[in-house]
């Protein structure tokens, strides 16, 4: 499992001496239009933002210039969006596919993964225009509707616009190139070498993928360009310059929340695949945005189900496996299965010892050319390892039994939504009548998700439930009837320069207009809690159904076998 650590001075982001490398991508970026302008779905795009936030003072949107038909840039973040930032927010990826891609619509995305390892929404935008203050303009109205909290890290394209506008937005952010885009360029420029020499492609990603410590990289780079002579071939000069900013193993220090190596490769935002293509346009862009929040909300709730309702099987008698299954979501728990169970051929034998600290030597069954050195510190219950893929090893040699506390990432737990998360940790929430709109929110879904897991363990806690929630619904309508009857509030609507207008938390709520915020808050709250008490449902009446099948197939093999024996 991966852990946060500092971050060196010499990785924070800088623009040095990969500049080489950033130039020759932007060429490729720059081939198409530079700007753009939204065009007849241009004005559907924009009321449906407006109608949006007017529902919901939690959803924010900004346009970049004071009018809203200037050719400016467009962002906007729901409300699931901001709250799965708060808990998730610690590694961001900014994709901008469209612009290789030849897409119609000029859609960008900020995502990250949540405690299922899916894909999370954290922003959209539409860039018209794409200059360096554009960028620069959009990560700061970004990190203005995320509260203002930098991730650890972040994923972007290689071009030199974005990586400057990183620079001066998220100067502590370590910055990651996509490893995708760089593989696909270098097969591009090195097309005379993959036609002639088959093997190359292959050698080549292993080199990047699978060493393990940065002199097994920098050896085989070496003997790789040897090999097929290209020491000085000026784009491979230019990529190795960059690499701590997008080869693997000089970025082991940092967390960008994959499960595997593969992850990495990634190309395409999973999130929107398939859904937001090159041949979506303007008019179609809302309505596929909408489907594709759907759907990964849907799959959310159904790994939370499953998370809840299906027992993993263990496979090792160790009580560390136990407590994980306990803590961790179901597909966290299966990576971390497969990494407990990988310590059973990787022996840990102890070289060294000095005071509380030993020294062991973990290697595979045959594989001791490729040992790895762990250090333990039996005082803090700490181990550090080169590669950080070993520690399992050196905690089964030293009995220790449970997962250190430092060594469990509350984002990757079951419990991950409860608080507001920083780097792994819970804030402390406010309690007094000046709470943020976005804790209450927090507070409200978490009570709502405890309600409906509770209601979905049975068909009779499942009606009591539900009748439950139809009260509440009726009481909340009635609360709605009761506010709409009085003064209205003033327009919400982003005016002027509106990056810093909308749904601006620090300013005092009246208090009418904090009575209709909770009933929509509520009314949001409670339709998404009786979409999961449907899913629940389904998945409970096909549980139900599945063991009245196998109860009756047993009946009929009992029947058979008394039938056999009579005979």
């Amino acid at each position: 499992m991966e852990t946060n650590g500092p971050l060196p001075s010499t990785m924070l982001n800088t623009v040095s001496s990969y500049d080489a490398l950033i130039s020759l991508l932007s060429l490729h970026y720059m081939s198409g239009s530079r700007q753009r302008t939204l065009g007849g779905g241009g004005q559907r795009v924009l009321d449906y933002l407006k109608r949006m936030q007017a529902e919901n003072p939690a959803f924010f949107y900004s346009i970049q210039g004071d009018s809203e038909h200037s050719a400016g840039n467009v962002f906007w973040a729901d409300a699931s969006s901001r709250m799965n930032y708060n808990y998730f927010g610690d590694t961001v990826i900014f994709d901008t596919m469209y612009r290789i891609s030849r897409f119609r619509v000029p859609f960008a995305t900020f995502t990250g993964v949540n405690h299922h390892g899916q894909p999370v929404l954290f922003g959209c935008a539409i860039l018209l225009n794409e200059s360096e203050s554009s960028f620069v303009w959009l990560f700061q109205t970004w990190l203005h509707a995320m509260s203002g909290r930098c991730p650890v890290s972040i994923t972007t394209d290689p071009d030199r616009l974005i990586q400057l506008a990183v620079t001066q937005v998220l100067p502590e952010t370590r910055l990651r190139f996509n490893k995708w885009i760089i593989y696909r360029e270098t097969q591009e420029k090195l097309a005379h070498i993959y036609q002639s020499h088959p093997a190359f492609e292959i050698e080549f990603q292993k080199c990047i993928d699978e060493m393990e410590t940065v002199e097994e990289f920098e050896s085989c780079w070496e003997s790789l360009l040897g090999r097929y002579y290209l020491m000085d071939n000026e784009w491979l000069q230019s990529m190795y310059n960059a690499r701590q900013q997008w080869v693997p193993v000089y970025l082991r220090d940092t967390f960008f929340g994959e499960l595997s190596a593969a992850e990495g490769s990634a190309g395409v935002n999973p999130f929107f695949d398939g859904f937001v293509t090159a041949a979506t346009t303007l008019q179609m862009l809302i309505k596929q945005y909408e489907k594709a929040v759907n759907s990964w909300h849907e799959k959310e709730i159904k790994a939370d189900s499953d998370t809840v309702n299906i027992i993993p099987v263990l496979k090792t008698p160790s009580p560390m496996e136990k407590q994980a299954a306990n803590i961790y979501t179901r597909r966290i728990f299966m990576k971390f299965q497969e990494e407990l169970v990988e310590t059973l051929a990787n022996p840990a034998t102890k070289i060294e010892e000095s005071g509380t600290i030993t020294i062991y030597r973990v290697a595979k069954f045959g594989e001791d050319l490729k040992a790895h050195t762990v250090r333990f510190n039996a005082f803090e219950m700490k181990a550090s390892c080169s590669c950080q893929i070993h520690i399992l090893a050196v905690f089964k040699a030293k009995n220790v039994l449970t997962l250190p506390s430092q060594y469990v990432m509350k984002r990757w737990t079951r419990n991950a939504k409860s608080g507001i998360m920083v780097d792994g940790h819970a804030l402390d929430v406010p309690t007094n009548s000046q709470e943020s709109l976005m804790v209450r929110y927090s507070n409200l879904r978490q009570e709502a998700i405890k309600f409906v897991e509770e209601g979905a363990k049975s068909i009779h806690v499942y009606n009591v439930a539900m009748d439950a929630l139809q009260e509440a619904s009726k009481k909340v309508a009635a609360l709605k009837s009761q506010a709409n009857g009085s003064t209205q509030t003033g327009n919400l609507a982003n005016g002027g320069n509106r990056e810093l207008a909308a749904s601006d938390e620090t300013a005092p709520y009246q208090s009418t207009a904090e009575k209709e915020k909770r009933i929509r808050e509520l009314t949001a709250e409670l339709e998404t809690t009786n979409r999961r008490c449907e899913v629940y449902r389904a998945n409970l009446l096909s549980v139900l159904k599945d063991m009245e099948e196998e109860k009756l197939k047993l009946s009929v093999k009992v029947q058979n076998a008394r039938l056999s024996l009579k005979e």
